[in-house]
Protein backbone atom coordinates (compact mmCIF):
# COMPACT_ATOMS: atom_id res chain seq x y z
CA UNK A 1 0.00 0.00 0.00
CA UNK A 2 1.18 3.38 -1.12
CA UNK A 3 2.65 5.59 2.04
CA UNK A 4 -0.10 7.62 3.64
CA UNK A 5 1.10 11.27 2.48
CA UNK A 6 1.39 9.46 -1.28
CA UNK A 7 -1.95 8.04 -1.36
CA UNK A 8 -4.08 10.18 -3.68
CA UNK A 9 -7.25 8.19 -2.74
CA UNK A 10 -7.66 9.38 1.17
CA UNK A 11 -7.61 12.69 3.14
CA UNK A 12 -9.89 15.48 2.85
CA UNK A 13 -9.75 16.21 -0.83
CA UNK A 14 -13.29 18.51 -1.62
CA UNK A 15 -14.62 18.68 -5.12
CA UNK A 16 -17.45 20.75 -3.71
CA UNK A 17 -14.99 23.64 -2.89
CA UNK A 18 -15.07 24.41 -6.62
CA UNK A 19 -18.84 24.91 -7.38
CA UNK A 20 -19.63 26.89 -4.13
CA UNK A 21 -22.76 27.92 -5.77
CA UNK A 22 -24.15 24.86 -5.37
CA UNK A 23 -23.55 24.79 -1.62
CA UNK A 24 -23.13 21.55 0.67
CA UNK A 25 -26.24 21.03 2.43
CA UNK A 26 -28.57 18.45 1.99
CA UNK A 27 -30.81 18.02 -1.05
CA UNK A 28 -34.62 18.04 -1.06
CA UNK A 29 -36.47 14.05 -1.75
CA UNK A 30 -39.39 15.88 -3.34
CA UNK A 31 -37.85 16.65 -7.14
CA UNK A 32 -37.71 12.73 -7.21
CA UNK A 33 -41.70 12.15 -6.68
CA UNK A 34 -43.41 15.93 -6.83
CA UNK A 35 -45.82 15.33 -10.18
CA UNK A 36 -45.62 19.16 -10.23
CA UNK A 37 -41.45 18.96 -10.39
CA UNK A 38 -42.23 16.69 -12.90
CA UNK A 39 -44.30 18.70 -15.36
CA UNK A 40 -41.58 21.63 -14.85
CA UNK A 41 -38.83 19.11 -16.07
CA UNK A 42 -41.01 18.18 -18.89
CA UNK A 43 -41.53 22.17 -20.54
CA UNK A 44 -39.03 23.50 -19.39
CA UNK A 45 -36.02 21.15 -19.43
CA UNK A 46 -36.48 17.92 -21.74
CA UNK A 47 -38.22 20.67 -24.08
CA UNK A 48 -35.64 22.76 -24.38
CA UNK A 49 -32.48 20.47 -23.97
CA UNK A 50 -30.48 18.24 -27.25
CA UNK A 51 -31.18 14.95 -26.48
CA UNK A 52 -29.48 11.94 -27.89
CA UNK A 53 -31.73 10.16 -30.32
CA UNK A 54 -29.37 7.84 -32.41
CA UNK A 55 -25.89 6.86 -33.99
CA UNK A 56 -24.99 7.59 -37.36
CA UNK A 57 -24.38 3.52 -37.93
CA UNK A 58 -27.86 2.96 -37.34
CA UNK A 59 -28.70 4.55 -40.56
CA UNK A 60 -26.42 4.09 -43.27
CA UNK A 61 -27.60 4.27 -46.29
CA UNK A 62 -30.31 7.08 -47.48
CA UNK A 63 -33.91 6.68 -46.54
CA UNK A 64 -32.82 4.19 -43.67
CA UNK A 65 -34.72 6.09 -40.49
CA UNK A 66 -35.44 5.53 -36.92
CA UNK A 67 -37.97 6.76 -34.91
CA UNK A 68 -37.41 8.54 -31.25
CA UNK A 69 -40.18 8.24 -28.89
CA UNK A 70 -40.24 10.99 -26.83
CA UNK A 71 -42.91 10.95 -24.23
CA UNK A 72 -41.98 13.39 -21.67
CA UNK A 73 -41.43 15.79 -25.22
CA UNK A 74 -44.91 15.10 -26.29
CA UNK A 75 -44.04 13.77 -29.55
CA UNK A 76 -42.22 10.75 -31.39
CA UNK A 77 -39.45 11.97 -33.65
CA UNK A 78 -38.29 10.64 -37.19
CA UNK A 79 -34.41 11.10 -37.92
CA UNK A 80 -33.52 10.22 -41.08
CA UNK A 81 -30.82 9.93 -43.36
CA UNK A 82 -30.90 12.57 -46.13
CA UNK A 83 -29.62 11.39 -50.30
CA UNK A 84 -26.40 13.66 -49.58
CA UNK A 85 -25.60 11.55 -46.70
CA UNK A 86 -26.74 14.71 -44.02
CA UNK A 87 -29.62 13.77 -41.46
CA UNK A 88 -32.91 15.02 -40.99
CA UNK A 89 -35.61 14.85 -38.24
CA UNK A 90 -39.38 16.04 -37.70
CA UNK A 91 -42.08 15.27 -35.64
CA UNK A 92 -43.57 12.01 -36.46
CA UNK A 93 -47.07 13.68 -37.40
CA UNK A 94 -48.90 14.54 -40.93
CA UNK A 95 -49.47 18.03 -41.81
CA UNK A 96 -53.58 16.85 -42.83
CA UNK A 97 -55.36 15.28 -39.94
CA UNK A 98 -52.24 14.66 -37.36
CA UNK A 99 -51.84 10.58 -38.16
CA UNK A 100 -49.08 9.15 -36.95
CA UNK A 101 -46.58 8.73 -40.08
CA UNK A 102 -43.85 6.36 -39.30
CA UNK A 103 -45.11 2.84 -36.47
CA UNK A 104 -41.89 0.57 -37.15
CA UNK A 105 -39.06 1.66 -35.10
CA UNK A 106 -36.58 1.28 -38.11
CA UNK A 107 -37.08 1.22 -41.92
CA UNK A 108 -36.26 2.76 -45.02
CA UNK A 109 -38.05 4.42 -47.23
CA UNK A 110 -37.93 6.57 -50.55
CA UNK A 111 -40.65 8.64 -49.18
CA UNK A 112 -42.79 8.41 -46.05
CA UNK A 113 -46.71 7.82 -46.92
CA UNK A 114 -49.62 8.61 -44.41
CA UNK A 115 -51.33 5.46 -43.38
CA UNK A 116 -54.70 7.54 -43.14
CA UNK A 117 -55.30 9.48 -46.59
CA UNK A 118 -52.19 8.92 -48.42
CA UNK A 119 -50.79 12.57 -48.13
CA UNK A 120 -46.61 11.99 -48.92
CA UNK A 121 -43.45 13.14 -47.91
CA UNK A 122 -40.61 13.07 -49.33
CA UNK A 123 -36.68 12.80 -47.20
CA UNK A 124 -36.41 16.48 -46.69
CA UNK A 125 -40.03 16.45 -45.10
CA UNK A 126 -41.55 18.49 -48.39
CA UNK A 127 -45.10 17.51 -48.99
CA UNK A 128 -45.06 15.70 -52.44
CA UNK A 129 -48.33 14.31 -52.93
CA UNK A 130 -51.76 15.12 -52.27
CA UNK A 131 -54.34 12.11 -53.51
CA UNK A 132 -57.77 14.17 -54.55
CA UNK A 133 -55.75 17.59 -54.30
CA UNK A 134 -58.01 19.45 -56.47
CA UNK A 135 -60.87 18.70 -53.60
CA UNK A 136 -58.92 21.12 -50.85
CA UNK A 137 -59.65 24.62 -50.65
CA UNK A 138 -56.49 26.52 -51.82
CA UNK A 139 -54.01 24.10 -50.67
CA UNK A 140 -50.66 25.41 -50.90
CA UNK A 141 -48.20 22.12 -50.55
CA UNK A 142 -44.84 23.81 -49.74
CA UNK A 143 -46.78 25.56 -46.57
CA UNK A 144 -47.56 21.89 -45.19
CA UNK A 145 -44.30 19.65 -44.87
CA UNK A 146 -43.82 17.80 -42.13
CA UNK A 147 -42.82 20.00 -38.87
CA UNK A 148 -38.68 19.85 -38.47
CA UNK A 149 -36.93 19.36 -35.54
CA UNK A 150 -33.49 20.42 -34.70
CA UNK A 151 -30.66 18.00 -35.68
CA UNK A 152 -27.52 17.67 -35.11
CA UNK A 153 -24.36 15.32 -35.26
CA UNK A 154 -21.19 15.40 -33.00
CA UNK A 155 -18.65 11.98 -33.10
CA UNK A 156 -21.21 9.60 -34.66
CA UNK A 157 -23.52 10.44 -32.36
CA UNK A 158 -27.36 12.21 -33.57
CA UNK A 159 -28.58 14.69 -31.25
CA UNK A 160 -32.03 16.74 -31.52
CA UNK A 161 -34.12 19.29 -29.98
CA UNK A 162 -38.01 20.15 -30.05
CA UNK A 163 -37.16 23.43 -29.32
CA UNK A 164 -38.39 25.34 -32.26
CA UNK A 165 -35.64 28.44 -31.32
CA UNK A 166 -33.42 26.27 -29.32
CA UNK A 167 -31.31 28.96 -27.60
CA UNK A 168 -27.83 27.24 -28.24
CA UNK A 169 -26.09 25.01 -30.65
CA UNK A 170 -25.26 21.35 -30.41
CA UNK A 171 -21.84 22.51 -30.17
CA UNK A 172 -22.36 25.15 -27.94
CA UNK A 173 -24.48 23.21 -25.83
CA UNK A 174 -22.12 20.15 -25.36
CA UNK A 175 -19.58 22.44 -25.00
CA UNK A 176 -15.84 21.49 -23.61
CA UNK A 177 -16.92 18.01 -22.49
CA UNK A 178 -17.27 17.42 -26.25
CA UNK A 179 -13.94 18.69 -26.64
CA UNK A 180 -12.45 16.58 -24.48
CA UNK A 181 -13.21 13.49 -26.39
CA UNK A 182 -12.08 14.81 -29.75
CA UNK A 183 -10.04 11.75 -31.25
CA UNK A 184 -11.33 8.96 -29.27
CA UNK A 185 -11.99 6.37 -32.23
CA UNK A 186 -15.95 6.12 -32.03
CA UNK A 187 -16.52 4.70 -35.38
CA UNK A 188 -13.80 1.78 -35.13
CA UNK A 189 -15.52 0.65 -32.13
CA UNK A 190 -18.90 0.83 -32.91
CA UNK A 191 -18.71 -2.06 -35.32
CA UNK A 192 -20.25 -4.71 -32.64
CA UNK A 193 -23.06 -2.81 -30.56
CA UNK A 194 -25.30 -4.84 -28.01
CA UNK A 195 -28.25 -2.91 -26.51
CA UNK A 196 -30.92 -3.62 -24.05
CA UNK A 197 -33.79 -1.65 -22.69
CA UNK A 198 -36.08 -1.81 -19.96
CA UNK A 199 -38.93 0.27 -17.98
CA UNK A 200 -37.75 1.18 -14.18
CA UNK A 201 -40.14 1.97 -11.94
CA UNK A 202 -38.63 5.03 -10.51
CA UNK A 203 -37.85 8.80 -11.80
CA UNK A 204 -35.65 9.36 -13.79
CA UNK A 205 -32.81 11.41 -11.73
CA UNK A 206 -33.14 8.09 -9.26
CA UNK A 207 -31.91 6.09 -12.06
CA UNK A 208 -29.29 8.73 -13.42
CA UNK A 209 -28.02 8.80 -9.68
CA UNK A 210 -27.14 5.24 -9.57
CA UNK A 211 -24.64 6.09 -12.39
CA UNK A 212 -23.14 8.90 -11.50
CA UNK A 213 -20.85 7.73 -8.39
CA UNK A 214 -19.26 4.57 -7.85
CA UNK A 215 -19.16 4.44 -3.91
CA UNK A 216 -21.88 2.38 -3.92
CA UNK A 217 -19.76 -0.40 -6.12
CA UNK A 218 -17.73 -2.19 -2.71
CA UNK A 219 -21.26 -3.00 -1.12
CA UNK A 220 -23.97 -3.48 -4.41
CA UNK A 221 -21.50 -5.12 -6.32
CA UNK A 222 -19.33 -6.67 -3.93
CA UNK A 223 -20.08 -10.35 -6.15
CA UNK A 224 -20.11 -9.71 -9.77
CA UNK A 225 -17.01 -6.53 -9.88
CA UNK A 226 -15.33 -7.99 -6.45
CA UNK A 227 -12.06 -5.92 -6.51
CA UNK A 228 -11.66 -4.76 -10.26
CA UNK A 229 -12.54 -1.03 -8.95
CA UNK A 230 -11.08 -1.49 -5.13
CA UNK A 231 -7.68 -1.66 -3.36
CA UNK A 232 -6.21 -1.58 -0.08
CA UNK A 233 -5.27 2.09 -1.20
CA UNK A 234 -8.48 2.81 -2.30
CA UNK A 235 -11.09 0.76 0.06
CA UNK A 236 -13.60 3.02 -1.13
CA UNK A 237 -13.79 3.33 -5.08
CA UNK A 238 -13.27 7.19 -4.91
CA UNK A 239 -12.65 9.02 -8.53
CA UNK A 240 -8.90 9.56 -9.66
CA UNK A 241 -10.29 13.16 -10.49
CA UNK A 242 -13.88 14.90 -11.46
CA UNK A 243 -15.07 17.65 -12.67
CA UNK A 244 -18.50 20.29 -13.57
CA UNK A 245 -17.97 20.80 -17.43
CA UNK A 246 -20.60 23.46 -18.13
CA UNK A 247 -24.00 21.60 -18.45
CA UNK A 248 -22.32 18.59 -17.71
CA UNK A 249 -19.68 16.25 -16.20
CA UNK A 250 -16.98 14.29 -16.38
CA UNK A 251 -14.77 11.77 -14.16
CA UNK A 252 -11.79 9.57 -14.68
CA UNK A 253 -12.56 5.81 -12.73
CA UNK A 254 -10.15 4.17 -10.37
CA UNK A 255 -9.37 0.69 -11.45
CA UNK A 256 -7.35 -2.01 -9.43
CA UNK A 257 -4.14 -2.86 -11.35
CA UNK A 258 -3.37 -5.94 -8.85
CA UNK A 259 -6.95 -7.02 -9.64
CA UNK A 260 -6.69 -11.12 -10.23
CA UNK A 261 -9.78 -12.74 -12.66
CA UNK A 262 -10.88 -16.12 -13.12
CA UNK A 263 -9.75 -17.81 -15.73
CA UNK A 264 -12.55 -17.62 -17.68
CA UNK A 265 -12.70 -13.73 -17.19
CA UNK A 266 -8.76 -13.98 -18.02
CA UNK A 267 -9.27 -15.45 -20.74
CA UNK A 268 -12.23 -12.97 -22.10
CA UNK A 269 -9.54 -9.84 -21.22
CA UNK A 270 -6.84 -11.13 -23.45
CA UNK A 271 -8.94 -10.79 -26.09
CA UNK A 272 -11.10 -7.56 -25.64
CA UNK A 273 -12.54 -5.10 -23.71
CA UNK A 274 -14.78 -5.61 -20.75
CA UNK A 275 -16.45 -3.27 -18.24
CA UNK A 276 -13.57 -5.00 -15.46
CA UNK A 277 -10.27 -5.21 -18.19
CA UNK A 278 -10.35 -1.45 -19.86
CA UNK A 279 -7.34 -1.09 -18.21
CA UNK A 280 -5.48 -4.33 -18.73
CA UNK A 281 -5.76 -4.14 -22.32
CA UNK A 282 -3.09 -3.70 -24.79
CA UNK A 283 -2.99 -3.05 -28.36
CA UNK A 284 -3.62 -0.06 -31.01
CA UNK A 285 -6.61 0.58 -28.82
CA UNK A 286 -4.64 2.22 -26.03
CA UNK A 287 -3.25 4.92 -27.61
CA UNK A 288 -6.33 6.13 -29.48
CA UNK A 289 -8.73 6.04 -26.78
CA UNK A 290 -6.09 8.21 -24.58
CA UNK A 291 -5.49 10.66 -27.22
CA UNK A 292 -8.52 12.93 -26.37
CA UNK A 293 -7.64 15.48 -23.76
CA UNK A 294 -10.39 14.94 -22.17
CA UNK A 295 -9.68 10.97 -21.28
CA UNK A 296 -7.46 10.09 -18.94
CA UNK A 297 -6.52 13.73 -17.78
CA UNK A 298 -4.47 13.75 -15.17
CA UNK A 299 -2.70 10.86 -16.72
CA UNK A 300 -2.94 8.24 -13.85
CA UNK A 301 -1.42 4.88 -14.28
CA UNK A 302 -4.72 3.68 -11.92
CA UNK A 303 -7.12 4.75 -14.91
CA UNK A 304 -9.67 2.34 -15.91
CA UNK A 305 -12.57 4.55 -17.86
CA UNK A 306 -13.90 8.15 -18.35
CA UNK A 307 -17.38 8.79 -17.48
CA UNK A 308 -18.99 11.46 -19.04
CA UNK A 309 -23.04 12.67 -18.13
CA UNK A 310 -24.24 14.79 -20.81
CA UNK A 311 -27.10 16.67 -19.33
CA UNK A 312 -29.70 15.89 -18.73
CA UNK A 313 -29.77 11.96 -19.12
CA UNK A 314 -27.01 10.65 -21.25
CA UNK A 315 -23.79 9.11 -20.41
CA UNK A 316 -20.90 7.62 -22.31
CA UNK A 317 -18.13 5.89 -20.86
CA UNK A 318 -15.18 5.70 -22.95
CA UNK A 319 -12.01 2.89 -22.14
CA UNK A 320 -9.67 1.98 -24.08
CA UNK A 321 -11.02 -0.93 -26.89
CA UNK A 322 -14.65 -0.51 -25.87
CA UNK A 323 -17.30 2.15 -24.70
CA UNK A 324 -20.51 1.90 -23.47
CA UNK A 325 -24.33 4.38 -23.21
CA UNK A 326 -27.01 4.60 -20.93
CA UNK A 327 -30.06 6.66 -21.69
CA UNK A 328 -32.31 7.38 -19.26
CA UNK A 329 -35.89 8.69 -20.58
CA UNK A 330 -39.03 9.21 -18.23
CA UNK A 331 -42.23 8.20 -19.57
CA UNK A 332 -43.62 9.69 -15.79
CA UNK A 333 -43.09 10.93 -12.73
CA UNK A 334 -41.99 7.47 -11.43
CA UNK A 335 -41.12 5.52 -14.23
CA UNK A 336 -38.17 5.54 -16.65
CA UNK A 337 -37.31 4.42 -20.13
CA UNK A 338 -33.76 2.68 -19.68
CA UNK A 339 -31.72 2.14 -22.70
CA UNK A 340 -28.20 0.86 -22.51
CA UNK A 341 -25.40 -0.32 -24.88
CA UNK A 342 -22.10 -1.83 -25.23
CA UNK A 343 -19.76 -1.05 -27.94
CA UNK A 344 -16.69 -3.16 -29.13
CA UNK A 345 -14.78 -2.88 -32.62
CA UNK A 346 -16.51 -5.52 -34.92
CA UNK A 347 -14.82 -8.95 -33.89
CA UNK A 348 -12.49 -10.80 -36.63
CA UNK A 349 -11.84 -14.19 -34.37
CA UNK A 350 -13.80 -16.67 -32.47
CA UNK A 351 -12.20 -16.03 -29.39
CA UNK A 352 -12.34 -11.62 -30.24
CA UNK A 353 -16.38 -12.55 -29.87
CA UNK A 354 -16.46 -14.81 -26.99
CA UNK A 355 -14.57 -11.87 -25.22
CA UNK A 356 -17.41 -9.56 -26.20
CA UNK A 357 -19.96 -12.09 -25.67
CA UNK A 358 -18.94 -12.29 -21.96
CA UNK A 359 -18.47 -7.97 -21.78
CA UNK A 360 -22.04 -8.13 -22.65
CA UNK A 361 -23.25 -10.75 -20.12
CA UNK A 362 -20.98 -8.75 -17.54
CA UNK A 363 -22.46 -5.70 -18.51
CA UNK A 364 -26.12 -7.03 -18.09
CA UNK A 365 -25.35 -8.48 -14.64
CA UNK A 366 -23.92 -5.32 -13.12
CA UNK A 367 -27.41 -3.30 -14.87
CA UNK A 368 -29.49 -5.69 -13.27
CA UNK A 369 -28.22 -5.72 -9.78
CA UNK A 370 -28.81 -1.71 -9.74
CA UNK A 371 -31.81 -1.69 -11.32
CA UNK A 372 -33.49 -3.74 -8.59
CA UNK A 373 -31.82 -1.25 -6.04
CA UNK A 374 -33.24 1.92 -8.11
CA UNK A 375 -37.01 0.66 -7.96
CA UNK A 376 -37.02 -0.14 -4.02
CA UNK A 377 -35.35 3.38 -3.28
CA UNK A 378 -38.06 4.97 -5.45
CA UNK A 379 -40.83 2.86 -3.62
CA UNK A 380 -39.38 3.93 0.14
CA UNK A 381 -39.49 7.56 -1.58
CA UNK A 382 -42.80 7.75 -1.44
CA UNK A 383 -43.33 7.02 2.26
CA UNK A 384 -42.30 10.31 2.73
CA UNK A 385 -40.12 9.54 5.84
CA UNK A 386 -37.26 11.20 4.77
CA UNK A 387 -37.55 14.69 3.05
CA UNK A 388 -33.82 15.30 2.32
CA UNK A 389 -30.45 13.44 1.02
CA UNK A 390 -27.07 13.71 3.16
CA UNK A 391 -24.63 13.87 0.43
CA UNK A 392 -20.66 13.26 0.37
CA UNK A 393 -18.34 14.96 -1.86
CA UNK A 394 -17.61 11.78 -4.23
CA UNK A 395 -21.70 12.45 -4.87
CA UNK A 396 -21.05 15.49 -6.15
CA UNK A 397 -22.79 14.72 -9.91
CA UNK A 398 -26.05 13.74 -7.89
CA UNK A 399 -26.15 17.24 -6.21
CA UNK A 400 -24.59 19.01 -9.74
CA UNK A 401 -27.52 17.46 -11.71
CA UNK A 402 -30.41 18.40 -9.32
CA UNK A 403 -28.96 21.99 -9.35
CA UNK A 404 -28.69 22.17 -13.04
CA UNK A 405 -32.18 21.10 -13.06
CA UNK A 406 -33.35 23.40 -11.37
CA UNK A 407 -31.37 26.08 -13.06
CA UNK A 408 -32.62 25.39 -16.19
CA UNK A 409 -36.17 25.27 -14.82
CA UNK A 410 -35.69 28.78 -13.55
CA UNK A 411 -33.76 29.72 -17.08
CA UNK A 412 -36.71 28.77 -18.85
CA UNK A 413 -39.19 30.79 -16.95
CA UNK A 414 -40.50 27.68 -14.98
CA UNK A 415 -39.80 28.95 -11.63
CA UNK A 416 -38.88 32.57 -10.10
CA UNK A 417 -35.31 33.13 -9.36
Amino acid sequence: MAAIEDNPYIGNKRYHDLYPEMGTGEVSTEPYYSEEYFELEREYLFKKVWINACRLEQIPKAGDYMVKELPVCDTSVIVVRRKDGGVNAFHNVCSHRGNKMAYEETGNVRSFNCRFHGWTYDLEGDLVVVPDEENYFDLDKSCLGLTPVSAGEWQGFVFINVDPNPKETLSEYLGDLAKGLDGYPFEETSGQVFTFETVVDANWKLVKDAFQEVCHTPYQHNRSLPDAYISEANPYTRFIDMAVVGHHARASLFGNMEHQPSPLAMHAYSHGATIASASMVDGDEVSAALAPPGVNPTGSSDWSFELQVFFPSFFLAVTQGSYFTHQFIPLSVDKTHWFSTTCFPKSTTAAERFSQEYGRVMFRDIMNEDGRQIEETQAMLKSGAKKTFVLKDEELFVRQGLWQAHKMIVDNGGLPE
